[in-house]
Protein backbone atom coordinates (compact mmCIF):
# COMPACT_ATOMS: atom_id res chain seq x y z
CA UNK A 1 0.00 0.00 0.00
CA UNK A 2 1.23 3.66 -1.17
CA UNK A 3 -0.11 6.50 1.49
CA UNK A 4 -1.34 8.24 -1.85
CA UNK A 5 -4.15 5.47 -2.49
CA UNK A 6 -5.46 7.08 1.06
CA UNK A 7 -5.62 10.79 -0.40
CA UNK A 8 -8.79 11.00 -1.63
CA UNK A 9 -10.77 11.03 1.71
CA UNK A 10 -11.94 14.40 2.89
CA UNK A 11 -12.51 12.77 6.60
CA UNK A 12 -9.58 10.52 7.75
CA UNK A 13 -9.52 9.26 11.26
CA UNK A 14 -6.05 7.61 12.63
CA UNK A 15 -7.04 5.57 15.52
CA UNK A 16 -4.00 4.43 18.19
CA UNK A 17 -4.56 1.00 19.86
CA UNK A 18 -5.87 0.97 23.49
CA UNK A 19 -3.87 1.70 26.13
CA UNK A 20 -1.38 3.63 23.99
CA UNK A 21 2.25 3.06 24.07
CA UNK A 22 4.58 5.35 22.50
CA UNK A 23 5.02 4.08 19.13
CA UNK A 24 1.28 4.26 18.74
CA UNK A 25 0.95 7.56 19.55
CA UNK A 26 4.29 8.68 17.17
CA UNK A 27 2.52 6.57 14.26
CA UNK A 28 -0.50 8.44 15.13
CA UNK A 29 0.64 12.00 14.40
CA UNK A 30 2.86 10.97 11.70
CA UNK A 31 -0.05 10.41 10.03
CA UNK A 32 -2.19 13.33 11.22
CA UNK A 33 0.71 15.34 10.70
CA UNK A 34 0.55 13.66 6.53
CA UNK A 35 -3.18 14.09 6.10
CA UNK A 36 -3.34 17.46 7.90
CA UNK A 37 -0.51 18.89 4.98
CA UNK A 38 -2.56 17.02 2.32
CA UNK A 39 -5.64 19.43 3.11
CA UNK A 40 -7.62 16.79 4.75
CA UNK A 41 -10.04 17.22 8.01
CA UNK A 42 -8.12 14.44 10.06
CA UNK A 43 -8.59 13.48 13.76
CA UNK A 44 -6.45 11.33 16.30
CA UNK A 45 -7.97 9.65 19.16
CA UNK A 46 -7.76 6.38 21.15
CA UNK A 47 -10.31 4.18 23.15
CA UNK A 48 -10.41 1.60 25.63
CA UNK A 49 -10.50 1.54 29.40
CA UNK A 50 -8.12 4.03 30.92
CA UNK A 51 -6.91 7.40 29.64
CA UNK A 52 -3.06 7.57 29.26
CA UNK A 53 -1.62 7.89 32.63
CA UNK A 54 2.45 7.21 32.29
CA UNK A 55 4.18 9.94 32.98
CA UNK A 56 6.64 9.55 30.04
CA UNK A 57 3.41 9.44 27.83
CA UNK A 58 1.92 12.34 29.14
CA UNK A 59 4.81 14.58 28.77
CA UNK A 60 5.52 12.92 25.30
CA UNK A 61 2.05 14.05 24.47
CA UNK A 62 2.60 17.51 25.52
CA UNK A 63 5.95 18.52 24.71
CA UNK A 64 5.38 17.42 21.38
CA UNK A 65 1.74 19.13 20.94
CA UNK A 66 0.59 15.62 20.01
CA UNK A 67 -3.25 16.47 19.56
CA UNK A 68 -4.83 13.01 20.56
CA UNK A 69 -8.24 12.70 21.92
CA UNK A 70 -9.39 9.88 24.33
CA UNK A 71 -12.67 8.41 23.15
CA UNK A 72 -13.96 7.39 26.72
CA UNK A 73 -17.54 6.61 25.73
CA UNK A 74 -17.72 5.12 22.21
CA UNK A 75 -21.77 4.65 21.66
CA UNK A 76 -22.27 8.55 22.21
CA UNK A 77 -19.06 9.00 20.03
CA UNK A 78 -20.87 7.26 16.93
CA UNK A 79 -23.81 8.85 17.99
CA UNK A 80 -22.65 12.01 16.50
CA UNK A 81 -21.73 9.71 13.34
CA UNK A 82 -24.27 9.73 10.36
CA UNK A 83 -25.18 6.31 10.35
CA UNK A 84 -23.17 5.44 13.46
CA UNK A 85 -20.17 5.15 11.69
CA UNK A 86 -17.05 6.85 10.88
CA UNK A 87 -17.35 9.28 7.92
CA UNK A 88 -14.60 8.40 4.97
CA UNK A 89 -11.40 6.80 6.47
CA UNK A 90 -10.49 5.04 9.71
CA UNK A 91 -6.28 4.11 9.78
CA UNK A 92 -5.79 1.84 12.98
CA UNK A 93 -1.95 2.72 13.77
CA UNK A 94 0.12 0.13 15.58
CA UNK A 95 -2.56 -2.01 15.96
CA UNK A 96 -5.26 -4.07 13.70
CA UNK A 97 -8.72 -3.37 13.08
CA UNK A 98 -10.88 -5.56 15.26
CA UNK A 99 -7.99 -6.75 17.26
CA UNK A 100 -8.05 -8.01 20.68
CA UNK A 101 -5.74 -4.46 22.26
CA UNK A 102 -8.28 -1.99 19.37
CA UNK A 103 -11.50 -1.30 19.97
CA UNK A 104 -13.64 -1.69 16.81
CA UNK A 105 -15.28 1.60 15.47
CA UNK A 106 -17.51 1.05 12.03
CA UNK A 107 -16.43 2.89 9.33
CA UNK A 108 -17.07 3.55 5.91
CA UNK A 109 -13.61 2.47 4.77
CA UNK A 110 -10.80 1.15 6.62
CA UNK A 111 -7.45 0.92 6.38
CA UNK A 112 -4.19 -0.76 8.35
CA UNK A 113 -1.02 -0.13 9.43
CA UNK A 114 0.85 -2.43 11.87
CA UNK A 115 4.36 -3.96 11.96
CA UNK A 116 2.90 -6.94 14.45
CA UNK A 117 2.13 -10.26 13.13
CA UNK A 118 -0.94 -10.67 10.88
CA UNK A 119 -3.97 -11.89 13.48
CA UNK A 120 -6.84 -11.62 11.01
CA UNK A 121 -7.36 -11.25 7.33
CA UNK A 122 -6.53 -7.39 6.53
CA UNK A 123 -8.30 -5.22 4.55
CA UNK A 124 -7.52 -4.49 1.22
CA UNK A 125 -5.93 -0.93 1.99
CA UNK A 126 -3.00 -2.49 4.51
CA UNK A 127 0.90 -2.25 4.57
CA UNK A 128 1.71 -4.55 8.07
CA UNK A 129 5.58 -5.69 8.14
CA UNK A 130 6.30 -7.79 11.29
CA UNK A 131 10.25 -7.66 10.60
CA UNK A 132 10.01 -3.71 11.44
CA UNK A 133 11.00 -2.85 15.34
CA UNK A 134 8.48 -0.28 15.57
CA UNK A 135 5.32 1.10 13.59
CA UNK A 136 6.75 4.61 13.39
CA UNK A 137 9.65 3.36 11.18
CA UNK A 138 6.63 2.21 9.03
CA UNK A 139 5.16 4.88 9.09
CA UNK A 140 8.84 6.66 8.05
CA UNK A 141 9.03 4.84 5.40
CA UNK A 142 5.89 4.89 4.09
CA UNK A 143 5.94 8.85 3.90
CA UNK A 144 9.66 8.55 2.28
CA UNK A 145 8.11 6.73 -0.19
CA UNK A 146 5.53 9.59 -0.30
CA UNK A 147 7.98 12.10 -0.86
CA UNK A 148 7.22 13.67 2.45
CA UNK A 149 9.99 15.30 4.56
CA UNK A 150 9.85 15.30 7.91
CA UNK A 151 11.32 18.46 8.71
CA UNK A 152 9.17 19.29 12.04
CA UNK A 153 11.48 18.27 15.13
CA UNK A 154 8.48 17.37 17.02
CA UNK A 155 7.21 14.72 14.13
CA UNK A 156 10.91 13.15 14.10
CA UNK A 157 11.16 13.11 17.91
CA UNK A 158 8.39 11.29 18.13
CA UNK A 159 9.10 8.90 15.83
CA UNK A 160 12.33 8.45 17.16
CA UNK A 161 10.86 7.80 20.68
CA UNK A 162 8.29 5.67 19.32
CA UNK A 163 11.57 3.14 18.12
CA UNK A 164 13.74 4.11 21.04
CA UNK A 165 10.74 2.45 23.21
CA UNK A 166 9.75 -0.56 21.22
CA UNK A 167 13.14 -1.65 21.19
CA UNK A 168 14.01 -1.61 24.48
CA UNK A 169 16.10 1.69 24.22
CA UNK A 170 17.29 0.37 20.60
CA UNK A 171 18.71 -2.64 22.41
CA UNK A 172 16.61 -4.68 20.52
CA UNK A 173 16.96 -3.14 17.14
CA UNK A 174 17.31 -5.43 14.42
CA UNK A 175 15.88 -4.21 10.99
CA UNK A 176 18.42 -2.10 9.12
CA UNK A 177 15.21 0.23 7.86
CA UNK A 178 15.06 1.24 11.65
CA UNK A 179 18.50 1.84 11.60
CA UNK A 180 18.23 4.24 9.02
CA UNK A 181 14.98 5.85 10.24
CA UNK A 182 16.98 6.66 13.74
CA UNK A 183 19.80 8.49 11.96
CA UNK A 184 17.58 10.20 9.44
CA UNK A 185 14.73 12.24 11.63
CA UNK A 186 15.46 15.03 13.43
CA UNK A 187 15.53 14.62 17.08
CA UNK A 188 15.44 16.71 20.12
CA UNK A 189 17.86 14.97 22.40
CA UNK A 190 17.31 16.53 25.58
CA UNK A 191 13.92 15.72 25.47
CA UNK A 192 14.43 12.06 24.59
CA UNK A 193 16.94 11.78 27.98
CA UNK A 194 13.99 13.93 30.13
CA UNK A 195 11.44 10.89 28.33
CA UNK A 196 13.95 8.17 29.44
CA UNK A 197 14.22 8.94 32.66
CA UNK A 198 10.47 9.67 33.12
CA UNK A 199 9.93 5.73 32.66
CA UNK A 200 9.82 4.22 35.67
CA UNK A 201 6.92 4.16 37.95
CA UNK A 202 7.01 3.08 41.77
CA UNK A 203 4.51 0.16 41.01
CA UNK A 204 6.67 -0.97 38.39
CA UNK A 205 9.95 -1.15 40.04
CA UNK A 206 8.34 -3.03 42.74
CA UNK A 207 7.01 -5.13 39.50
CA UNK A 208 10.83 -5.66 38.88
CA UNK A 209 11.57 -6.72 42.05
CA UNK A 210 9.08 -9.22 42.55
CA UNK A 211 9.60 -11.04 39.15
CA UNK A 212 13.39 -11.60 40.17
CA UNK A 213 12.49 -13.61 43.19
CA UNK A 214 11.10 -16.39 41.33
CA UNK A 215 13.24 -17.55 38.46
CA UNK A 216 13.56 -20.90 36.40
CA UNK A 217 17.56 -22.16 36.00
CA UNK A 218 18.59 -24.71 33.68
CA UNK A 219 22.21 -25.55 35.01
CA UNK A 220 23.20 -27.72 31.54
CA UNK A 221 23.00 -24.93 29.35
CA UNK A 222 23.61 -21.79 32.06
CA UNK A 223 20.23 -20.29 30.82
CA UNK A 224 17.28 -18.78 33.07
CA UNK A 225 13.91 -17.70 32.41
CA UNK A 226 11.63 -15.39 34.31
CA UNK A 227 7.97 -14.13 33.94
CA UNK A 228 6.95 -11.11 35.09
CA UNK A 229 3.53 -9.20 35.66
CA UNK A 230 2.26 -6.88 33.16
CA UNK A 231 4.60 -3.94 32.85
CA UNK A 232 5.68 -1.35 29.99
CA UNK A 233 8.38 -3.26 27.42
CA UNK A 234 11.66 -1.33 29.26
CA UNK A 235 10.76 -3.03 32.42
CA UNK A 236 11.39 -6.94 30.88
CA UNK A 237 14.90 -4.98 29.86
CA UNK A 238 15.73 -3.56 33.22
CA UNK A 239 15.35 -7.08 34.79
CA UNK A 240 17.13 -8.60 31.78
CA UNK A 241 19.59 -6.92 31.78
CA UNK A 242 20.36 -7.83 35.91
CA UNK A 243 19.78 -11.01 35.72
CA UNK A 244 22.64 -11.47 33.16
CA UNK A 245 25.06 -10.23 35.77
CA UNK A 246 24.71 -13.21 37.34
CA UNK A 247 27.55 -15.20 37.38
CA UNK A 248 26.07 -18.81 36.24
CA UNK A 249 24.17 -17.04 33.64
CA UNK A 250 25.20 -17.05 30.19
CA UNK A 251 21.80 -16.39 28.19
CA UNK A 252 18.22 -15.19 29.55
CA UNK A 253 14.49 -14.78 28.88
CA UNK A 254 12.18 -12.43 30.55
CA UNK A 255 8.95 -11.96 29.55
CA UNK A 256 5.03 -11.02 30.25
CA UNK A 257 1.81 -11.50 28.72
CA UNK A 258 0.10 -8.34 27.10
CA UNK A 259 -3.72 -8.43 26.12
CA UNK A 260 -2.67 -10.00 22.56
CA UNK A 261 0.47 -11.95 23.24
CA UNK A 262 3.93 -12.50 24.98
CA UNK A 263 6.69 -9.84 24.86
CA UNK A 264 10.00 -11.11 26.00
CA UNK A 265 13.70 -9.86 26.67
CA UNK A 266 16.64 -11.82 25.29
CA UNK A 267 20.50 -10.88 27.06
CA UNK A 268 23.43 -13.22 26.13
CA UNK A 269 27.12 -12.84 27.16
CA UNK A 270 28.82 -15.47 25.34
CA UNK A 271 29.65 -15.35 21.58
CA UNK A 272 28.28 -19.29 21.19
CA UNK A 273 24.66 -17.70 21.88
CA UNK A 274 23.66 -14.47 19.90
CA UNK A 275 20.87 -12.83 21.56
CA UNK A 276 18.98 -11.82 18.27
CA UNK A 277 19.38 -15.28 16.50
CA UNK A 278 17.80 -17.03 19.87
CA UNK A 279 15.00 -13.88 19.98
CA UNK A 280 13.94 -14.99 16.31
CA UNK A 281 14.40 -18.66 17.32
CA UNK A 282 12.02 -18.48 19.87
CA UNK A 283 9.50 -16.36 17.99
CA UNK A 284 9.23 -18.62 14.73
CA UNK A 285 6.74 -19.49 13.39
CA UNK A 286 4.72 -17.76 16.14
CA UNK A 287 6.00 -14.26 15.69
CA UNK A 288 9.18 -12.05 15.37
CA UNK A 289 12.26 -11.29 17.20
CA UNK A 290 15.82 -9.88 16.85
CA UNK A 291 18.51 -6.71 17.94
CA UNK A 292 22.04 -7.20 18.63
CA UNK A 293 23.95 -10.23 20.01
CA UNK A 294 24.30 -9.23 23.33
CA UNK A 295 20.81 -7.49 23.99
CA UNK A 296 17.33 -8.78 21.71
CA UNK A 297 13.55 -9.32 22.35
CA UNK A 298 10.59 -10.21 20.47
CA UNK A 299 6.64 -10.57 20.22
CA UNK A 300 4.85 -13.64 20.11
CA UNK A 301 1.35 -13.66 19.07
CA UNK A 302 -1.01 -14.84 21.50
CA UNK A 303 -3.65 -15.99 18.12
CA UNK A 304 -0.78 -17.75 16.26
CA UNK A 305 0.64 -18.87 19.62
CA UNK A 306 -2.76 -20.98 20.77
CA UNK A 307 -3.11 -22.47 17.41
CA UNK A 308 0.40 -24.03 17.55
CA UNK A 309 0.45 -24.74 21.34
CA UNK A 310 -3.04 -25.22 22.55
CA UNK A 311 -2.14 -26.70 26.00
CA UNK A 312 1.23 -25.56 26.48
CA UNK A 313 1.64 -23.16 29.43
CA UNK A 314 3.79 -20.40 28.71
CA UNK A 315 6.81 -21.11 31.13
CA UNK A 316 6.95 -24.52 30.05
CA UNK A 317 6.76 -22.98 26.05
CA UNK A 318 10.45 -20.85 26.43
CA UNK A 319 12.04 -24.16 28.55
CA UNK A 320 11.14 -26.40 25.71
CA UNK A 321 12.20 -23.98 23.13
CA UNK A 322 15.66 -22.90 24.79
CA UNK A 323 16.04 -26.86 25.67
CA UNK A 324 15.26 -27.42 21.54
CA UNK A 325 17.75 -24.53 20.84
CA UNK A 326 20.70 -25.88 22.57
CA UNK A 327 20.12 -29.68 22.08
CA UNK A 328 19.79 -29.68 18.68
CA UNK A 329 22.72 -27.51 17.21
CA UNK A 330 26.79 -28.13 16.48
CA UNK A 331 29.25 -25.50 17.09
CA UNK A 332 32.06 -25.21 14.46
CA UNK A 333 35.24 -23.39 15.43
CA UNK A 334 36.80 -23.53 11.27
CA UNK A 335 40.61 -22.36 12.36
CA UNK A 336 40.54 -25.72 14.90
CA UNK A 337 37.85 -28.22 13.16
CA UNK A 338 38.96 -31.15 11.40
CA UNK A 339 36.24 -31.66 8.90
CA UNK A 340 35.21 -34.94 7.54
CA UNK A 341 34.66 -35.29 4.08
CA UNK A 342 33.11 -39.23 3.75
CA UNK A 343 29.57 -37.58 3.46
CA UNK A 344 30.22 -34.66 1.63
CA UNK A 345 30.40 -34.15 -2.25
CA UNK A 346 32.09 -31.91 -4.96
CA UNK A 347 30.56 -28.69 -6.06
CA UNK A 348 32.39 -26.06 -8.20
CA UNK A 349 30.57 -22.61 -8.59
CA UNK A 350 28.32 -21.77 -11.57
CA UNK A 351 28.75 -18.83 -14.14
CA UNK A 352 26.25 -16.41 -12.79
CA UNK A 353 26.76 -12.86 -12.25
CA UNK A 354 28.27 -11.24 -8.82
CA UNK A 355 28.65 -7.63 -7.75
CA UNK A 356 31.83 -7.11 -6.72
CA UNK A 357 33.05 -3.68 -5.27
CA UNK A 358 37.07 -2.80 -5.27
CA UNK A 359 36.88 -0.66 -1.77
CA UNK A 360 39.89 1.46 -2.17
CA UNK A 361 37.86 2.83 -5.31
CA UNK A 362 34.94 4.14 -3.07
CA UNK A 363 36.63 4.83 0.25
CA UNK A 364 40.83 5.53 1.10
CA UNK A 365 42.80 3.48 2.99
CA UNK A 366 41.99 2.70 6.54
CA UNK A 367 38.25 4.04 6.27
CA UNK A 368 35.87 3.06 8.74
CA UNK A 369 32.91 1.46 7.47
CA UNK A 370 30.29 -0.06 8.17
CA UNK A 371 28.14 -2.29 5.54
CA UNK A 372 24.80 -2.21 6.72
CA UNK A 373 22.62 -5.35 5.15
CA UNK A 374 19.13 -6.83 5.96
CA UNK A 375 21.25 -9.78 8.31
CA UNK A 376 23.12 -6.94 10.31
CA UNK A 377 25.70 -4.58 10.33
CA UNK A 378 29.35 -5.47 9.38
CA UNK A 379 32.58 -3.14 10.67
CA UNK A 380 35.59 -3.57 8.18
CA UNK A 381 38.42 -1.16 7.55
CA UNK A 382 39.53 -0.63 4.14
CA UNK A 383 41.86 -2.48 3.12
CA UNK A 384 44.17 -2.46 -0.42
CA UNK A 385 43.28 -5.88 -1.24
CA UNK A 386 39.37 -6.09 0.36
CA UNK A 387 36.92 -7.08 -2.76
CA UNK A 388 33.56 -6.49 -1.08
CA UNK A 389 30.83 -9.26 -2.46
CA UNK A 390 27.27 -8.68 -3.56
CA UNK A 391 25.44 -12.43 -3.47
CA UNK A 392 22.71 -12.79 -5.83
CA UNK A 393 19.86 -12.01 -2.44
CA UNK A 394 22.14 -9.08 -1.89
CA UNK A 395 23.86 -10.94 0.82
CA UNK A 396 27.54 -9.48 1.45
CA UNK A 397 30.48 -11.26 2.19
CA UNK A 398 34.71 -10.21 2.19
CA UNK A 399 36.94 -11.66 -0.40
CA UNK A 400 41.01 -10.85 -0.75
CA UNK A 401 42.28 -9.74 -4.34
CA UNK A 402 44.65 -12.96 -5.05
CA UNK A 403 41.57 -15.35 -3.77
CA UNK A 404 38.98 -13.12 -6.34
CA UNK A 405 41.22 -13.19 -8.59
CA UNK A 406 41.79 -16.71 -9.49
CA UNK A 407 38.29 -17.66 -8.86
CA UNK A 408 36.39 -14.36 -10.92
CA UNK A 409 36.24 -12.99 -14.32
CA UNK A 410 35.94 -9.11 -13.73
CA UNK A 411 33.92 -6.74 -15.97
CA UNK A 412 33.26 -2.98 -15.43
CA UNK A 413 29.86 -3.34 -16.30
CA UNK A 414 27.39 -1.90 -13.41
CA UNK A 415 25.30 -4.88 -10.88
CA UNK A 416 22.32 -2.62 -12.57
CA UNK A 417 22.71 -4.51 -15.47
CA UNK A 418 22.77 -7.79 -14.53
CA UNK A 419 20.54 -9.76 -15.98
CA UNK A 420 19.69 -11.24 -12.88
CA UNK A 421 17.05 -9.23 -11.61
CA UNK A 422 16.77 -10.45 -8.06
CA UNK A 423 18.74 -7.56 -6.72
CA UNK A 424 15.76 -5.94 -7.84
CA UNK A 425 13.66 -7.83 -5.01
CA UNK A 426 15.71 -7.31 -2.09
CA UNK A 427 13.68 -6.12 1.01
CA UNK A 428 16.31 -4.12 1.64
CA UNK A 429 19.68 -2.68 -0.19
CA UNK A 430 22.90 -3.23 1.73
CA UNK A 431 24.66 0.17 2.19
CA UNK A 432 28.01 1.52 3.10
CA UNK A 433 28.46 3.55 6.39
CA UNK A 434 31.47 5.71 6.13
CA UNK A 435 31.92 6.30 10.06
CA UNK A 436 34.21 9.15 9.95
CA UNK A 437 32.16 11.33 7.83
CA UNK A 438 28.98 9.68 8.37
CA UNK A 439 28.51 9.58 4.79
CA UNK A 440 26.27 6.61 3.59
CA UNK A 441 26.06 5.18 0.17
CA UNK A 442 24.20 2.35 -1.18
CA UNK A 443 26.65 -0.49 -1.99
CA UNK A 444 25.15 -1.67 -5.43
CA UNK A 445 25.56 1.18 -6.85
CA UNK A 446 28.91 1.21 -6.41
CA UNK A 447 29.56 -2.84 -7.83
CA UNK A 448 30.22 -3.75 -10.89
CA UNK A 449 29.73 -7.16 -12.59
CA UNK A 450 31.84 -10.21 -12.00
CA UNK A 451 31.34 -13.93 -12.88
CA UNK A 452 32.51 -17.10 -11.55
CA UNK A 453 35.63 -18.19 -13.85
CA UNK A 454 35.52 -21.74 -12.13
CA UNK A 455 37.57 -21.84 -9.86
CA UNK A 456 36.04 -21.86 -7.00
CA UNK A 457 36.13 -25.85 -5.99
CA UNK A 458 34.02 -27.07 -2.91
CA UNK A 459 33.03 -30.02 -0.68
CA UNK A 460 29.65 -29.54 0.41
CA UNK A 461 26.30 -31.52 2.20
CA UNK A 462 22.77 -30.64 3.20
CA UNK A 463 22.60 -29.62 6.87
CA UNK A 464 19.89 -31.53 8.89
CA UNK A 465 20.77 -29.89 12.01
CA UNK A 466 21.25 -26.59 12.84
CA UNK A 467 24.83 -25.19 12.96
CA UNK A 468 27.15 -22.36 14.08
CA UNK A 469 29.98 -21.87 12.49
CA UNK A 470 33.16 -19.31 13.78
CA UNK A 471 34.28 -18.75 9.95
CA UNK A 472 38.49 -18.20 10.13
CA UNK A 473 37.76 -15.04 8.54
CA UNK A 474 35.23 -13.61 11.36
CA UNK A 475 36.24 -16.15 15.25
CA UNK A 476 33.61 -13.73 17.12
CA UNK A 477 30.43 -13.69 15.36
CA UNK A 478 28.88 -17.06 14.03
CA UNK A 479 27.49 -18.28 10.35
CA UNK A 480 24.13 -19.87 11.23
CA UNK A 481 23.02 -22.75 9.13
CA UNK A 482 19.42 -24.31 9.15
CA UNK A 483 18.18 -27.68 8.28
CA UNK A 484 18.20 -27.69 4.22
CA UNK A 485 20.85 -25.03 4.43
CA UNK A 486 24.35 -26.37 3.13
CA UNK A 487 27.61 -26.67 4.79
CA UNK A 488 30.77 -26.08 2.62
CA UNK A 489 34.42 -26.14 2.48
CA UNK A 490 37.20 -24.86 -0.05
CA UNK A 491 39.16 -27.64 -1.81
CA UNK A 492 41.96 -25.71 -1.31
CA UNK A 493 41.36 -24.96 2.46
CA UNK A 494 39.87 -27.13 4.38
CA UNK A 495 39.68 -24.50 7.18
CA UNK A 496 37.44 -22.54 5.31
CA UNK A 497 34.24 -23.42 6.34
CA UNK A 498 31.14 -21.66 5.86
CA UNK A 499 27.33 -21.94 5.57
CA UNK A 500 25.25 -21.34 2.17
CA UNK A 501 21.22 -20.79 2.35
CA UNK A 502 19.69 -23.18 0.52
CA UNK A 503 18.15 -21.44 -2.50
CA UNK A 504 21.38 -19.21 -3.22
CA UNK A 505 23.43 -22.72 -2.65
CA UNK A 506 21.33 -24.21 -5.91
CA UNK A 507 21.28 -20.84 -7.65
CA UNK A 508 25.45 -20.27 -7.41
CA UNK A 509 26.74 -24.22 -7.57
CA UNK A 510 26.62 -27.54 -9.52
CA UNK A 511 28.13 -30.91 -8.49
CA UNK A 512 31.62 -31.09 -9.87
CA UNK A 513 31.53 -33.66 -13.40
CA UNK A 514 33.54 -36.60 -12.13
CA UNK A 515 37.24 -36.46 -13.91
Amino acid sequence: MRLEELRDYEFVTIQCHDNPDADTLASGFAMYCYFQDMGRQVRLIYCGRNKIQKPNLLMMVDHLEIPVTYIGDVPAFLAQEPGGRLRGLLITVDGQYGAGNVTKLPAEEVAVIDHHQVEMTPPAKSEINPHLGSCSTLVWQLLDKAGYQIKDLRLGTALYYGLFTDTNQFAEIFNPLDMDMREAVPCDKTLITLLRNSNLSLQEMEVAGVAMIRHIYNDDYNYAIIKSKPCDPNILGLISDFLIQVAEVYCCVVYNETGDGYKFSVRSCVKEVQANELAAFLAEGVGSGGGHREKAGGFISMQLYEEAYPTLHSEAFFSERLNDYFDHCQVIYAKEYEIGLADMQPYVKKPVPLGYVEATEVLPTGTPITIRTLEGDVDMVVEDDLIIMVGIKGEVYPNRRDRFEKSYETTQRSYHECEDHAHCELLYEPTIHNRSTGEVMKLVDQAKICIASGGTHIYAKELTERVKIFTAWDEEKYMLGKPGDYLAVRFDDMHDIYVVERDIFHKTYEEKAAQ
